[in-house]
């Protein structure tokens, strides 16, 4: 059985961004070799979360970072995730924002998710959080996914 990836917003607008600053050359670079060698991989999903978060706005490249996820199944985001969020939120483990980080971690640690897939590291794949979550998922009750950028997630094609 394949594991499963839930793919935060900032992973296709890595694929498709336009910026020319190294960190974003790296981060465009890495996203598209992991999506084309590393994706079949894994069981992805997404949230309705990641689609408003990509919508949101007129920007270039949008269309195609849609495009990207479209036909990915979606993890549903009800009133157990929104609760989770906003525990998360008022234990300050990320900005209070239901629609934002809060949302992508409690839909990824209530569905029991393997990785959640981002690039950002600040509030999320940032291994000073991350005592801070698994404390909080304790005391709920929750798994903790493995929180990790594309370039930590590779998977040998020969040996799941």
């Amino acid at each position: 059985m394949r594991k499963t990836v839930y793919v935060e917003t900032t992973v296709p607008s890595a694929y498709v961004s336009t910026r020319t600053d190294p960190g974003s050359l790296h981060r465009r670079a890495e996203t598209r070799l992991w999506w084309s060698n590393q994706l079949p991989l894994y069981e992805a999903l997404l949230s309705p979360i990641v689609l408003l978060e990509l919508e949101r706005g007129q920007w270039t490249g949008q269309t195609e970072a849609l495009e990207l996820v479209r036909g990915l199944p979606e993890l549903p985001v009800d009133e157990e995730v929104l609760g989770v969020a906003r525990r998360y939120a008022a234990e300050c483990l990320v900005p209070d924002n239901l629609t934002g980080d809060a949302a992508h971690l409690a839909i990824a640690c209530v569905h029991e998710v393997d990785f959640l897939l981002t690039w950002n590291i600040r509030h999320l794949a940032n291994p000073n959080k991350l005592e801070h979550l698994v404390v909080i998922n304790r005391r709920l009750g929750l798994l903790t996914p493995q929180i990790v950028t594309p370039e930590m997630l590779w998977l040998e094609a020969d040996n799941p």
